[in-house]
């Protein structure tokens, strides 16, 4: 008879908790709003060598004075230089021929294969994963 009280309680608080965080799921969901960033853009730029924190930091202020770009991100390790700018002020070919002219780096703007460039959405989403289908089906209710 205890055995039976204390399996229907942890079966209730499983239970419990799933419902708990399906509801905060199906919330998140809702009440997520679209963001309008249309018109910002993240590109890279590969540099063939390691940098230095000071090589990283004047890439940085000569990056940040380019009209158009709005922050970035650098991996010095693995010479990766991710930002995000406006298309509308510029695009990255613009701000990578900007970029080298400010200083002399060895580097090269990373552009997309022809089978990814076409892609509408981001690669790792899958249109046909139960997750997305989920996500859509919710915003559509609540929306």
């Amino acid at each position: 008879m205890k055995k039976l009280k204390t399996l229907k309680k942890a079966i209730f608080g499983i239970l419990g908790t799933f419902a708990v965080l399906f509801i905060v799921l199906v919330a998140h969901i809702a009440m997520a709003k679209p963001v309008d960033n249309a018109t910002m853009q993240v590109s890279r730029i590969d540099f063939n060598h390691p940098l230095s924190a000071a090589e990283v930091k004047e890439i940085h202020n000569n990056l940040k004075s380019i009209p158009g770009v709005k922050t970035d991100h650098f991996e010095a390790e693995k010479g990766v230089l991710v930002y995000f700018h406006d298309n509308r002020i510029a695009d990255s070919e613009t701000i990578y021929r900007q970029l080298m002219q400010k200083g002399n780096y060895d580097a090269k703007r990373f552009t997309l294969p022809p089978g990814m460039a076409s892609k509408q959405v981001c690669p790792v989403m899958d249109h046909n994963g139960i997750s997305y289908k989920f996500s859509r089906f919710i915003q559509k209710i609540f929306h």
